[in-house]
C-alpha cells in the first residue's frame, strides 16, 4: 500500500466550486489575511481571532475555496521535528474571492 505524500498542498473542496460568500468577521478577517500571503495555523487563530483555525479554514471550503494547507518541516523550540501546516490560497481562491466582492458590490449599488 502507497502511502500519500503529506508535504503536497491538499484541499477537500472542488476547484470549481463558486464561492458563496460570507459575512462573518473571523471568515473576512482569515481571508484578508490568506491574500496577503502564505499564514500557518497559529498565526491563522490570531489573526482571525479564532482558537481553531482548521475549522475556520474548513468553513471557507464548505463555501468554495480551496485553500490547501502544505506541511512543512520544522524544528519546535525544544529541538524536535515536526510537522506545521501552512495555509495559503491558491490563484482559484483569488479569484472566486475577487468574483464574490465585485458581485457583491454589484447588488449593493441597485
Amino acid at each position: 500500500m502507497k502511502t500519500p505524500d503529506s508535504t503536497k498542498a491538499e484541499s477537500s473542496a472542488p476547484s470549481k466550486r463558486q464561492f458563496t460568500g460570507t459575512d462573518n468577521p473571523r471568515h473576512l478577517r482569515a481571508i484578508t489575511a490568506l491574500m496577503r500571503r502564505p499564514i500557518s495555523r497559529q498565526e491563522l487563530d490570531s489573526v482571525a481571532g479564532a482558537s481553531n483555525s482548521p475549522e475556520l479554514v474548513a468553513e471557507l471550503r464548505r463555501r468554495g475555496l480551496e485553500v490547501p494547507c502544505e506541511r512543512i518541516r520544522f524544528i519546535d523550540r525544544d529541538g524536535y521535528p515536526c510537522r506545521p501546516g501552512v495555509y495559503s490560497f491558491t490563484t482559484s481562491d483569488r479569484r472566486k474571492f475577487y468574483q464574490w466582492q465585485a458581485d457583491s458590490m454589484k447588488g449593493r449599488a441597485q
